[in-house]
């Protein structure tokens, strides 16, 4: 039965995960929900331990990606009416916010963040995988489809009755010698 908790948690923790900027990230509320802290002191430990969070661990958003956020998670509807532009995190940020919130938490459920980062990416590569064969087949059927028109052109040709000669076969005497 532990298992069958594991994957309904691991997939809720999925459900959280977004794509900005080319990167799949979690918003800093969600992660602090999973994490059994405020957002405010997920946000002061990450404010003291600044050094462990470069770009490729934690970014700040924009308005435009605030926006878009709001648009697609309802979860997040709360963000439309605030002033603030959330922080998000990527998998090795996630589990550094982990690392200095120091709490059995925060601990237990990076393993569950980190795993749902994992099936997320074996999803993305198994969808890249299909979309590379589903291009190959257009590219297979386009040769085929021009092979087709080549096909029915000659069998036109063959079908299309003989141009009419000018002349009639065989040898012409000429009377007038």
């Amino acid at each position: 039965m532990a298992n069958l908790t594991d994957a309904v948690t691991v997939e809720s923790v999925a459900s959280k995960i977004l794509n900005l900027r080319g990167q799949r990230v979690i918003i800093d509320a969600d992660l602090a929900r999973l994490y059994g802290v405020e957002t405010r002191k997920l946000n002061q430990a990450v404010k003291r331990n600044i050094e462990r969070f470069p770009d490729d661990f934690m970014f700040q958003i924009t308005k435009e990606e605030k926006e878009q956020v709001i648009t697609n998670c309802d979860h997040l509807s709360q963000l439309k009416f605030s002033s603030y532009f959330p922080k998000v995190f990527t998998e090795h940020g996630a589990i550094m916010a982990a690392n200095i919130l120091n709490s059995t938490k925060a601990v237990e459920m990076s393993i569950f963040v980190v795993r749902a980062f994992i099936r997320l990416r074996e999803m993305f590569s198994t969808q890249k995988k299909l979309s590379d064969k589903l291009a190959e087949l257009e590219r297979r059927l386009s040769s085929h489809d021009k092979d087709i028109n080549m096909i029915i052109n000659a069998i036109r040709q063959l079908m299309a009755p003989p141009a009419q000669w000018k002349r009639k076969i065989g040898f012409i005497v000429d009377e007038d010698m």
